[in-house]
C-alpha cells in the first residue's frame, strides 16, 4: 500500500501553501458536462496537445487563432469534406505550424471523433463511459484508436477538457517513487496499473478527483514557486503537473 495520501498532502502544502496549493487544482467535469461539450471542442483540444508535444507551446498559442481558421472550427465533418485542393492548401498555410505528420494526425483524429460519435452519440458521452473504470483504460484507448495520443498527450488533453485524469509527469512519477511506487519513467503497463492503484487508493481516502490528486503529488516533490512570477503557460509552471 502506498504512504497515506495525508503525509502527501502536507508536504505539499508546508512547500507552497494551502492557498496557493487549492488554487492550483483543476475541475473536472461530470458525466453530464462532459457530454455537453461539442465534438469541435474535443477534436481542438487534441490538436492543440498534438502540436504542442514536442514544441513551443508559447508559439502554438499564438497562432491558435489561425488554427482555427484552417482547421474549419475543428468541426469534425467539415474537416471530412476538404478536398485534394483543400488539403494542399493547408499544408501551405503560415497561420499553423505546418507539420505534415501532425496535420495528418488531425485528420486522422477528425475521421475517429466523427465515428466515435456516430457509434457513441457524442465524443464527451464516449469520455464519460471511459470515466466509469479505471483512467488508464482511456489512456489505452486514444492511444491506439487515436493519432499521436500516446505518452503525455492524451492525458494532458483528458485535463484540458476536463476529463478526470492523473499524468505522470516528472515530478508525479517522483512523488508516487517516494510513495513506495515503483514507475520508473512510467511508460510501461506494469507503470500505469501501479500508478493506477495508487490513485486509486488515494482516491478512496480523500474522496478527491484524480485530476487533483495528480497536482497536490505533483506540489509534494516539486520546486517551490511564487504565483506572481509564475510561466505564462500553465504547463511549464512547476511542478510539473
Amino acid at each position: 500500500m502506498p504512504v497515506a495520501f495525508a503525509e502527501i498532502y502536507a508536504r505539499a502544502v508546508a512547500r507552497h501553501g494551502e492557498a496557493a496549493l487549492a488554487a492550483r487544482l483543476p475541475q473536472v467535469h461530470d458525466a453530464a458536462g462532459l457530454a455537453a461539450v461539442p465534438d469541435h471542442r474535443y477534436l481542438a483540444a487534441m490538436t492543440r496537445g498534438v502540436f504542442q508535444a514536442g514544441f513551443v507551446w508559447r508559439v502554438i498559442e499564438m497562432k491558435w487563432p489561425g488554427f482555427e481558421a484552417a482547421f474549419r472550427g475543428f468541426e469534425p465533418r467539415a474537416i471530412l469534406d476538404l478536398g485534394p485542393a483543400d488539403l494542399a492548401a493547408l499544408r501551405q498555410d503560415s497561420g499553423i505550424v505546418r507539420n505534415g505528420q501532425k496535420i495528418d494526425a488531425t485528420l486522422h483524429n477528425a475521421a475517429w471523433v466523427a465515428a466515435v460519435t456516430d457509434e457513441a452519440g457524442g465524443f464527451g458521452r464516449w469520455l464519460a463511459h471511459f470515466g466509469q473504470g479505471p483512467v488508464i483504460d482511456l489512456w489505452a484507448a486514444l492511444k491506439r484508436d487515436g493519432a499521436r495520443l500516446g505518452g503525455d498527450t492524451g492525458p494532458r488533453f483528458l485535463r484540458a477538457v476536463g476529463c478526470d485524469s492523473f499524468i505522470l509527469t516528472d515530478d508525479v512519477r517522483a512523488a508516487l517513487e517516494g510513495a513506495g511506487v515503483a514507475v520508473g519513467k512510467g511508460s510501461s503497463q506494469s507503470a500505469w496499473r501501479a500508478a493506477q492503484a495508487a490513485f486509486s487508493e488515494w482516491q478512496q481516502q480523500t474522496g478527491l478527483p484524480l485530476a487533483q490528486l495528480s497536482v497536490i503529488a505533483a506540489s509534494s516533490v516539486g520546486r517551490v514557486y511564487a504565483p506572481e512570477s509564475a510561466p505564462e503557460s500553465a504547463h511549464e509552471s512547476a511542478p510539473s503537473d
